[in-house]
């Protein structure tokens, strides 16, 4: 008989957020407490013994985000191939540290570290390092990357996030561009978010009734979701380099939908120009990359 993943649980007396070490180190509920009560903020895991990592509700995308398309990618001469890693999805997608087990390092009341040597996908050697921390109910997540290749790799990394969707949700979160996707979600053009006006969240705005899944840049790192029906807001604070973020919905009728901050655009590794155009950091051996996003509720009126 399979045991349940190992959980983590953190809490300040305002919110709790339970943490799965075994599955990505991904956050498995987000809530705030109210009396006997909890009310979630992002989706929670409802059976955390059999999930998925896809069930949870964030996950930590490193050491990339999204799709890489092409089998792998070239980088100064010479080409790294790359498998898909997920069932039913014919690119890799999102790393492997989302599918890894983690090593809890630390762990208090309030907050937690855990970290990931790695050896591969492909040419990625790497260790990765998250801090998680609640203080008046706002979790902080800190995701940092270390290079152990020995040669320079374009890395990037970013959060994932399945946030409660309801029929009263609102999201405000300006950018000046949105990238349009292929039928297997690729990049297929851009486009001013003027030019689109359900994909323009500027000012609060519902999500579309429809299928969303772009990457939206010129973005300063600040979002508030609101859900007037449920009289609460949670503000979103990215640092640099998550100067890109996506959001992902399939329907109306989903229970969630996510808003990804990240440091770069889907298939960045074969945009033109390069991985670093793509908005991937180059890391030199040894060197590291690292970001932080705050999630921060609060009551409304």
């Amino acid at each position: 008989m399979e045991t349940a993943p190992r959980r983590l649980t953190i809490a300040d007396g305002v919110a709790e957020a339970v943490i799965a070490p075994e599955i990505g180190a991904a956050v498995a509920a987000y809530h705030l407490i109210a009396g006997k009560r909890t009310v979630p903020l992002f989706r929670p895991c409802r059976n955390l013994a059999q999930a998925q990592p896809f069930d949870l509700a964030c996950n930590l995308l490193i050491p990339w985000s999204n799709r890489i398309s092409g089998g792998g990618f070239r980088f100064q001469g010479r080409f790294h191939p790359l498998e898909p890693n997920v069932v039913g999805e014919p690119y890799p997608i999102h790393g492997n540290g989302f599918l890894s087990r983690w090593t809890v390092e630390s762990a208090t009341a309030v907050g937690a570290e855990l970290s990931l040597s790695s050896d591969g996908p492909g040419p990625f050697r790497y260790a990765a390092r998250v801090g998680y921390e609640l203080h008046e109910g706002a979790l902080t997540m800190r995701l940092a990357v270390a290079n152990l290749a020995d040669e320079p790799l374009p890395f990037g990394l970013g959060f994932h996030p399945w946030i409660v969707r309801t029929a009263d949700v609102r999201l405000r979160a300006p950018a000046k561009t949105v990238l349009l996707e292929t039928n297997d979600h690729l990049p297929a053009g851009a486009a001013a978010v003027s030019s689109r006006s359900t994909w323009d969240f500027a000012e609060p705005r519902s999500l579309p009734d429809e299928w969303i899944n772009n990457c939206f840049l010129g973005w300063d790192g600040q979002a508030d979701v609101v859900w007037l029906d449920r009289r609460l807001a949670l503000k979103i604070e990215s640092d640099p380099p998550l100067s890109v973020y996506i959001v992902y919905s399939p329907s109306s009728e989903a229970d969630f939908f996510c808003f990804e901050p990240v440091t770069h655009v889907f298939d960045g590794h074969n945009a033109p120009g390069g991985p670093e155009a793509g908005g991937l950091a180059i890391l030199a051996p040894r060197a590291s990359l690292s970001s932080a996003c705050r999630f921060s509720p609060r009551r409304i009126d």
